[in-house]
């Protein structure tokens, strides 16, 4: 299904001559095909998904150093793509949310300190992996975890 809205989309985008949606979906359907050749079989929705994050963390990564740069119509180009590959993303969960679950997990999983992170991921990143900046889950499960 998502496989199929991602050849409509690059379809639509060049019927609308839309370059540089095309050209980003274009990356990201390479990159499926990469993964699909890495894992030996078909992708499952969650492998689409999980190269979606992948791809919208790169271009967040390159966007911030363009930033840093001072080049801003780079940023600005790898933020506009960011918008082609969040559509084949489940919606993201809030930072409340994300804080919520953070707070169960440590209490779930009896965690004590820093050494504790790992049980403490383990836990969450099934419920978050996709839905979520695991960047910013990390960061809220150090803060917890220390404070």
């Amino acid at each position: 299904m998502l496989l199929q809205q991602i050849t409509d989309d690059m379809k639509q985008a060049m019927k609308d001559g839309a370059k540089l949606k095309l050209g980003a979906i274009r990356m990201f359907r390479a990159a499926l095909k990469d993964k699909e050749i890495e894992l030996g079989h078909a992708l499952s929705e969650e492998d689409v998904i999980a190269v979606a994050a992948k791809m919208v963390k790169q271009r967040k990564d390159a966007a911030n150093q363009y930033a840093e740069a001072g080049r801003d119509d780079l940023a600005s180009k790898e933020l506009e793509e960011i918008g082609f590959f969040e559509v084949y993303m489940p919606e993201q969960f809030s930072e409340e949310e994300v804080s919520q679950i953070v707070s169960q997990a440590v209490s779930d999983s009896g965690a004590e300190g820093m050494r504790d992170m790992g049980k403490v991921m383990g836990i969450i990143r099934p419920k978050l992996q996709g839905k979520s900046d695991m960047g910013m889950v990390s960061a809220l499960v150090k803060q917890q975890l220390q404070g």
